[in-house]
This record gives structure tokens, C-alpha cells and sequence, in this order.
């Protein structure tokens, strides 16, 4: 009965611990981040209604929940002159002039790396 109660107490002190929902600021070069980024900028062109891809321009915020793998992000994206069927959308240019268009986006993505697999857990887009 006695090595119960340090058992039970360990768990008290450990619990809220360890389910804390804090994210926490990260570099955002961070390998399973930037995965998490171009996850969330795939995701962004295939569901915008739009006929033109957007790609990363800034990375405004990098966080990860503390002990997971659960990334939050704000972005700012801009239109590119390519279609989202081009494939090389990294070097295509930007719309320029009255045909510019940004967007600032936050994504909460949930990474599982080893299996490939990215789920977007919640996403938040304005236009400027």
C-alpha cells in the first residue's frame, strides 16, 4: 500500500506535465517542419479556388506542441503566374502589379514522418 502512494503521487505531478498543450517556438528550418510547411502549402493550392498556385513567401510563426509532433504555423503565401498543374511552382515567378494576390494562413498540421503521413488538423486563410 505504501509504494502505491508515491506511485500515485508521481502520476499526479507527471500527467498535467506531459498533456501539457503548449506550443513552443522552433526553428523553422527544423526537417520534420519545413515537411510540415510544404504538406500545408500542397494542401492550400489543391482546396483554393483559384486556377493559379501560391507558394511559401514567409514563415511568420514556427511552433511545436510540447512532446508530439504537432506543428503550428503562419505563413504568408503569394500567387504565382503558374497554373497548379505546372510542376516546378518553386521557381515560378509571382503575379505582379493589380494581378498580385498574398495570403496569410495558419495551419496546424500533425506530423507522423516514418509512415509519410501529414494530417491538416486546422487551417485559417485571409487574403490581404
Amino acid at each position: 500500500m505504501l509504494l502505491k502512494a508515491p506511485l500515485l503521487l508521481g502520476l499526479i505531478v507527471l500527467v498535467p506535465h506531459v498533456c501539457s498543450s503548449n506550443f513552443v517556438d522552433i526553428d523553422r528550418r527544423t526537417n520534420y517542419f519545413t515537411l510540415c510547411v510544404e504538406f500545408a502549402v500542397f494542401h492550400f493550392n489543391q482546396v483554393y479556388p483559384d486556377e493559379y498556385a501560391y507558394k511559401l513567401l514567409w514563415v511568420r510563426r514556427s511552433q511545436r506542441k510540447e512532446f508530439t509532433l504537432i506543428y503550428l504555423m503562419e505563413l504568408e503565401l503569394g500567387q504565382t503566374i503558374c497554373t497548379k498543374q505546372d510542376e516546378d511552382l518553386e521557381n515560378c515567378p509571382l503575379q505582379d502589379g493589380p494581378e498580385e494576390k498574398k495570403v496569410d494562413c495558419t495551419f496546424i498540421v500533425d506530423a507522423r514522418p516514418w509512415f509519410s503521413q501529414f494530417s491538416l488538423l486546422n487551417s485559417t486563410c485571409v487574403q490581404k
